[in-house]
């Protein structure tokens, strides 16, 4: 326990570097692509019909004459991106609720396929839009894995997090995704674990639902992140987030998924076989984000969107991308961002990592490699470096440190928007509303 906590706030600290962006609130530039490459694009709709206390990620409540225009929006960012050289072969939409409008969200992947390459298509959504109509419009427009967020199946939780009215019971979610079941590549279903008034009882339910009860193509189970944003919600609406029992719960989640037949596709997700996660940051070392809110890594740099929506419309309204914040990585920051994702899926080629870092990245990494081997979280074999039993509950912390020092970058984002409407009107002439 002591190694965990001193992991804790060791990535804590850690993690606020890879998100030192600029204070520059005007639009930033995109670099260009790189010759012949194709590249992941990630779509971030932030709209939501309801909004869960305990999530931190950029959401604002679901209103339709604003989402229309968001949509529209995106496409003109969309082809902007395309007129400036840069090619798709993968495509993941997230929020918010990609799929609060489906007809709009249909005409935006089929922008995409239209002119990019894209072969793998994955979208994010709620057990509420499992309906047969919405699911067979989803496969026609070519999705291949659809991402329920379910969270859990016990009814006092869905209760606590503000879910069970409006996204259904325990009976009414698992009747939902067993006729969604099939018609796609991958059903992933999105759980979390840790929560305070979780118990083995409970989790050791929904274990047995996922495996036996609906044999799921696929589960992610992610541990309960807090935000200094959320943290008053969550600790009134779900109680207070403690890390004393992660350890127990990550073991007998990992125990049962792998007894069940199922293979780590990263350190919190579990696959019955090869198909594309929600983690693509851990197999994508480039990837290309639009939308309000959405996060870019290019060239060794980390790229924000804007988190106001009329700030959003006003820049792609004047022929410009989301972008306005950068934060630029020495090489040994992307290095070390280079392992820290890697790992995450389970395994690092060391050759691969070497051609890559014009063969610097082991002599510059060699405490860190040599501390993971040293604590028996990592073993060397060959010229691949694979997580240990003990090294993916490790990874895990070490994951949710990242994610919580981009969660803090997020809770400043907000806090920015009045700004950045405010350069944004300074610019234009005229003023505008937060959002």
């Amino acid at each position: 326990m002591r190694l965990a906590n001193l992991l804790s706030w060791y990535f804590r600290r850690s993690s606020r570097r890879y998100v030192r962006f600029n204070d520059d609130l005007g639009a930033v530039p995109l670099p260009g692509p790189s010759r012949d490459h194709q590249y992941l694009l990630y779509l971030h709709i932030p709209f939501c019909a309801v909004l869960c206390p305990f999530c931190s990620f950029h959401r604002v409540e679901f209103r339709e004459d604003k989402a229309t225009r968001y949509f529209r929006a995106l496409r003109e960012e969309i082809a902007m991106v395309g007129q400036a050289g840069f090619r798709f072969s993968e495509l993941y939409v997230g929020g918010g609720t990609p799929t609060v409008m489906p007809g709009e969200l249909k005409e935006t992947i089929n922008l995409v396929r239209a002119q990019h390459p894209v072969t793998c298509i994955s979208v994010e959504t709620n057990p509420d839009d499992l309906e047969n109509e919405r699911v067979l419009a989803l496969r026609d427009c070519g999705v291949n894995r659809l991402s329920v967020g379910v969270q859990s199946f016990d009814d006092r939780l869905l209760k606590e997090m503000q879910r069970y009215d409006k996204y259904g019971s325990s009976e009414q979610i698992r009747r939902r995704l067993k006729a969604a079941q099939g018609h796609f590549d991958t059903l992933n279903v999105d759980m979390i674990f840790n929560f305070p008034h979780q118990t083995d009882t409970s989790l050791a339910t929904d274990l047995n639902i996922l495996t036996n009860e609906l044999g799921a193509d696929q589960v992610s189970f992610y541990p309960l992140m807090s935000a200094d944003a959320t943290k008053k919600a969550m600790n009134k609406e779900i109680g207070v987030v403690t890390y004393d029992r992660e350890r127990h719960y990550y073991e007998m989640i990992a125990a049962h998924m792998l007894a069940a037949g199922y293979t780590r596709s990263s350190t919190w997700c579990f696959s019955r076989g090869t198909s594309m996660v929600d983690e693509y940051i851990a197999e994508r070392e480039e990837y290309v984000g639009l939308g309000s809110g959405a996060f870019s890594y290019l060239d060794g740099a980390l790229y924000a969107s804007t988190f106001s929506i009329n700030h959003y419309f006003k820049l792609v309204e004047s022929g410009l991308t989301g972008l306005v914040r950068r934060s630029g990585l020495s090489s040994r920051e992307q290095m070390r961002y280079y392992l820290l994702m890697h790992l995450f899926g389970g395994t690092l080629d060391l050759a691969a990592a070497e051609e890559r870092f014009d063969n610097q990245f082991c002599r510059t990494l060699w405490i860190e490699l040599s501390a993971l081997q040293s604590i028996r979280a990592a073993r060397k074999t060959g010229h691949t470096l694979c997580l240990t039993e003990r090294g993916f509950y490790l990874w895990v912390i070490m994951m949710r440190e990242f994610f919580s020092g981009v969660n803090a970058f997020r809770e400043q984002m907000r806090h920015n928007i009045s700004d950045e409407l405010d350069v944004a009107a300074a610019k234009a002439g005229h003023s505008g509303t937060a959002c």
